[in-house]
């Protein structure tokens, strides 16, 4: 009956389970919990994430697809290690593993880099869901050994030529063919049972993350995600901490995303002011949940799924 809840109530009590764990988890660390606004009259300038719209006090305000600003206002204003469980939203988002309503972990750590993040990352999605096993590739490496071509020397056509059994004839930019191209083959390949890292993506894919150039000469982004049995758990960044780059990146991010977006001044600010050295990283706990309980659908994990809400 659609009344009902869409999870088990055996789920339930895993899902208390699992947010006590994450609490202990960081507690032992020294790691402050905190809570940032749900609305916020500001955008995410990304344009691959589509921001719920709502109206507050006649102002056009929007549901917050992650709390990556107001948690690195803190960081600026002095907070020290922070981390938040909550729920974040995503238009346009549906099916097995996406409801437009989630639930995210997102920490930040002063003076880590990205190698001390994964670790942890490693200790705390590892011990959680009892899988030992690593394996950390470049994003290079994994196109090589998983979709057989490198991402780095294949030209726009032949990308395009790679994407068209997944999408026709549609023509996609060259970032967007290499999104479709992990996604559908890179990720189906990636091996089971196994906590798989993938790391310096294209400077292009960078979003919020430090860029480096490698011994190749390629620009590349200092992040990772995070894999286990197909499904993407977690991305991370060296976090950008230079306010002009920033104004940048925002500025071409606005051009791409064909609508106008409230820019985050209050976070600019807080960037002038001075963002420590830190590195940051987002989690979905609702898959983590997904692999813990074998479920098959997103649905079984969550108290009521978007058809039920």
């Amino acid at each position: 009956m659609p009344w009902q809840p869409s999870a088990h109530l055996n789920t339930l009590k895993e899902r208390a389970q699992f947010n006590a764990y994450i609490r202990d988890f960081f507690k032992t660390r020294d790691v402050l919990e905190v809570e940032t606004p749900l609305l916020s009259k500001a955008s995410v300038s990304d344009a691959n994430l589509l921001p719920l719209k709502a109206n507050c006090l006649a102002k056009e305000c929007y549901l917050q697809t992650s709390p990556e600003y107001p948690m690195k206002r803190l960081l600026a204003a002095g907070s020290g290690d922070i981390f938040q469980i909550c729920k974040v939203f995503r238009d346009e988002e549906l099916g097995k593993r996406h409801n437009p309503e989630f639930s995210m972990l997102e920490y930040y750590r002063l003076h880590f880099n990205l190698l001390t993040l994964k670790d942890e990352v490693a200790q705390l999605v590892g011990d959680y869901l009892n899988i030992q096993r690593r394996l950390d590739l470049s994003y290079r490496e994994a196109f090589i050994k998983y979709a057989q071509f490198d991402p780095f020397i294949a030209s726009h056509a032949e990308l395009q030529t790679r994407v068209t059994p997944f999408v026709g004839e549609l023509k996609l930019s060259r970032d967007e063919c290499l999104d479709i191209l992990i996604s559908h083959v890179v990720e189906a390949n990636l091996p089971k049972d196994t906590l798989v890292f993938i790391a310096q993506y294209p400077a292009s894919q960078a979003a919020l993350a430090q860029i480096f150039e490698n011994e190749s000469g390629h620009m590349l982004a200092q992040r990772f995600e995070l894999y286990v049995n197909g499904l993407e758990l977690a991305n991370g960044y060296q976090e950008l901490t230079d306010v002009v780059e920033q104004k940048r990146r925002f500025a071409k991010e606005q051009s791409q995303c064909g609508e106008v977006r409230q820019q985050d001044e209050h976070f600019l600010q807080a960037l002038q002011h001075g963002l420590p050295d830190c590195a940051g990283v987002a989690l979905g706990l609702d898959r983590i949940l997904m692999l813990k309980l074998q479920a098959d659908n997103i649905s079984e994990v969550l108290s009521f799924d978007f058809e039920r809400a």
